[in-house]
């Protein structure tokens, strides 16, 4: 480590105020061994704007995982216990999105949270999360390509078109992410805008059909909730109920975390984000609402619309016949709202698929810039665009195409399996970086308070979703345990070995080591807010007045 003078960018943080009398006031400098100044060669632009930003966050992780997976966690642990088990996974998310926001906020740049790892925990420890989210995201392109095919087969039936759909939705995806980030926040701003009307719509119709307003006036209020009950059991322990009703919720807080898993593709863009950190920290503390609105409540209108023990929930169509809503719709007499919820949901999937493959690309490049992955990957356009990490990324989409063949898909399922575990690690490591970057601010004397977002509730939202992500990755595939078989504990588990392979790995190579309170980094490579946030201009017209509201 080297301690240099303070640039002129930062000479205002260098007073006793700002480090205390008893901190030395020159900020710390790694060695360029550790590539944290990529300015040469990072040319990402920002194009990202603030309306795209702020839809992508409010709506941009609703998908497939509420629409359809509602319904599974509901016959999974009754109404009350679906409702447990999104809260508390609810709150893990808003930590660990409070966690990166607070980051991002200091750091608006390319590599985000698998470089804020390398950068204030450890370098073997950003290199084994880059590439484990990097997998679990390039891996989710085809699986929700395969998602919107499947939900395209309920109005049309006819299996030898399976190939040809598959195909024409692969090559639109990897279309819009070649484009340029530009396109990918234009589909994402429509397709946020078509989820956001479709699950405000469904809450709606769902409260209407329950109170008696649909065309059978049959009002439903609490009934589900009385008969057959608001806690559903596993069937693991039928000898035991209240034990039983347990591990059912222990077994839909997996299904929730994949529900809301995504949230990060905010800080994700930060780097390709106008105003960056503005529009993050406004992004950020818009988070807890929408959880509450569109997660909470969505759970809560389903588990008055059918019954948990309803064998209309156990089919696994892949289409809108399997959500709780268009059970309730049908049921009520509603026939034409059925097939455009499935539209609806198609559009998810597509949205889905182009977010995980924009995410995967851009922690790709991320990598590379750090010299963490093969130096091609860092090529851009003169738009910079990186092309070639999005190139890279985009031959994953074909995968997609193995569904067709029953041998293949086989395969191909497997391997999705061995990611559901992925995320769960992203967001722990977000949560452990962010204690070692709270400690390191703290001894170094840097005011959180001084960043566009902090949250009063740090260090404990952290601590918080840092246990609670160990116990989902653990508790991840409990239920092998009833019925041992080593085919499923390699699909729940191995991700485990893998991750902490690839952290020893990078750690034996480099000889890396945990960074000191006292050695890390807060300046190199990091622009000024003068670099990144423009002027405020003030909304003038009603629709500027109503848009600066909205986003």
């Amino acid at each position: 480590m080297s301690i240099t003078g303070y640039d002129e960018k930062r000479a205002d943080e260098g007073s006793v105020e700002k480090y205390g009398a008893d901190v030395d006031s020159s900020p710390v400098v790694a060695g360029p061994e550790h590539r944290f100044d990529v300015a040469s060669i990072d040319v990402v632009q920002r194009r990202l704007k603030q309306r795209h930003v702020q839809m992508i966050a409010i709506a941009g992780t609703l998908g497939t995982g509420l629409f359809l997976g509602s319904g599974h966690a509901l016959s999974g642990a009754g109404p009350l216990g679906a409702l447990i088990a999104y809260g508390l996974v609810g709150t893990v998310a808003y930590a660990s999105l409070c966690s990166i926001g607070e980051m991002t906020s200091h750091a608006p740049i390319s590599g985000t949270f698998p470089h804020f790892a390398a950068r204030w925990v450890d370098p073997a420890l950003g290199f084994a999360v880059g590439w484990n989210y990097f997998y679990t995201n390039v891996v989710s392109v085809p699986v929700e390509i395969s998602g919107a095919q499947i939900l395209i087969s309920y109005w049309d039936t006819n299996t030898n078109h399976t190939g040809l759909y598959t195909a024409i939705i692969a090559v639109s995806v990897c279309a819009i992410n070649i484009f340029g980030v530009r396109w990918f926040g234009e589909a994402e701003f429509v397709f946020s805008l078509i989820k956001l009307i479709m699950i405000t719509g469904l809450i709606l119709l769902g409260l209407i059909i329950d109170l008696g307003g649909g065309p059978d006036h049959h009002r439903l209020g609490f009934q589900y909730w009385k008969n057959p009950g608001v806690l559903a059991g596993a069937g693991l322990e039928p000898n035991y109920p209240s034990l039983d009703r347990f591990l059912g919720i222990v077994s839909v807080l997996v299904q929730a975390a994949f529900s809301f898993q995504g949230m990060e593709i905010v800080a994700i863009a930060a780097s390709e984000t106008e105003n960056p950190r503005r529009n993050i920290a406004k992004a950020v503390r818009r988070v807890f609402y929408r959880i509450c609105i569109f997660y909470m409540l969505g759970v809560f209108v389903t588990g008055l619309l059918v019954p948990y023990n309803d064998p209309s929930l156990l089919q696994s169509t892949g289409t809108a016949a399997q959500s709780p809503y268009v059970i309730a719709m049908t049921r009520a007499g509603i026939k034409i709202l059925p097939g455009i919820i499935n539209g609806g949901v198609m559009t998810s999937a597509f949205s889905a698929s182009n977010s995980f493959l924009f995410s995967s690309s851009r922690i790709l490049y991320g990598l590379a810039l750090r010299g963490q992955a093969p130096r091609f990957l860092t090529y851009c356009t003169k738009q910079g665009l990186p092309i070639a990490a999005v190139l890279f990324s985009a031959a994953f989409a074909f995968l997609s195409l193995m569904n067709i063949s029953s041998g293949a898909a086989t395969v191909f399922n497997w391997f999705v399996n061995l990611s559901t575990v992925g995320g769960f690690f992203g967001w722990a490591s977000i949560n452990l970086t962010y204690i070692y970057f709270y400690r390191g601010m703290q001894y170094q004397g840097i005011d959180r308070k001084q960043l566009h977002y902090w949250s009063s509730l740090q260090p404990y939202l952290s601590i918080w979703g840092l246990v609670w992500c160990i116990i989902f990755i653990v508790v991840n595939g409990f239920w092998v345990f009833w019925d041992f078989n080593a085919s499923d504990f390699l699909t729940c588990y191995i991700n485990i070995p893998i991750f902490f392979g690839l952290y020893f790995f990078w750690k034996f190579l480099k000889k890396t080591k945990v960074w000191k309170p006292e050695e890390m980094d807060f300046v190199t490579g990091i622009p000024t807010v003068e670099e990144t946030e423009g002027p405020i201009e003030p909304p003038h017209t009603l629709p500027e007045k109503i848009a600066a509201i909205l986003f």
